[in-house]
């Protein structure tokens, strides 16, 4: 199974504050891995320097067998990461069709119409201006923008935040439909249920540093584990 994602060593941070601190993990293709901790560890941090939005101090980002180290954040996005952040980050003064428009790939397998036969709602709400639609809605728009970029490594910030568990069992199956395509996905999420779902292996994270890596059944096995680093009872998960 070829590698996707290699993060060697890496520490980065904001400005001088460093917040990661040697953290090292990998993704394979067509794989979907969960980065859990609690607020605050470094996971969002680790997304956002993937991308490039900040500056990786020592250490190496290689996707697809190249560094992505001193890229622009456009240049890493034309390679193939594609960033569905956790505040969303679509445009609100623009309508659902033109935020899909505006960032849609002519070789992406994804395209308008795919859109709108994945996310019935949005075709619905096509119209609306991005600032008019439900948290839900404009989570659903995040991911298809980020999907019609043709991405081949999907990182997801957060993307059940706040939202109703209605909704969060539709975003979960949106999402199990893109990985059963062979995207590989980095999911950060603090409902662990969401992570168990749809991933299966699991990295979790403590003060910027990586403390442990394993696949479901062997995390679920390991309740002193769960309850120290993301206070979960596993008696609460069954």
């Amino acid at each position: 199974m070829s590698r996707m994602l290699e993060l060697i060593d890496v520490h980065s941070g904001y400005g001088k504050s460093e917040v990661l601190r040697g953290v090292s993990l990998s993704i394979n293709a067509g794989e979907v891995v969960s980065l859990l901790g609690r607020n605050g560890m470094g996971k969002s941090t680790s997304l956002k320097t993937i991308v490039g939005l900040l500056t990786l101090h020592s250490g190496s980002v290689i996707f697809d067998g190249q560094p992505l180290q001193g890229l622009a954040v456009d240049q890493i996005s034309r390679l193939g990461v594609a960033l569905v952040p956790e505040h969303r980050d679509i445009f609100s003064l623009l309508s659902v069709e033109e935020n899909i428009r505006i960032a849609e790939r002519r070789a992406a397998p994804w395209n308008l119409q795919r859109v709108y036969a994945e996310f019935p709602r949005l075709k619905e709400r096509r119209a609306n201006l991005g600032g008019a639609l439900s948290g839900g809605e404009q989570q659903m728009l995040s991911l298809a923008r980020a999907m019609v970029q043709g991405p081949k490594l999907l990182l997801l910030d957060e993307p059940t935040e706040g939202l109703a568990p209605v909704i969060v069992d539709e975003i979960v199956e949106l999402i199990r439909r893109v990985a059963a395509e062979g995207t590989p996905i980095l999911l950060v999420e603090q409902r662990f249920e969401v992570c168990e779902a749809l991933a299966t292996r699991h990295y979790l994270m403590e003060e910027g540093r990586i403390v442990y890596e394993g696949n479901t059944a062997a995390l679920l096995a390991d309740a002193a584990l769960l309850e120290r680093y993301l206070g979960l009872a596993v008696d609460g998960l069954n």
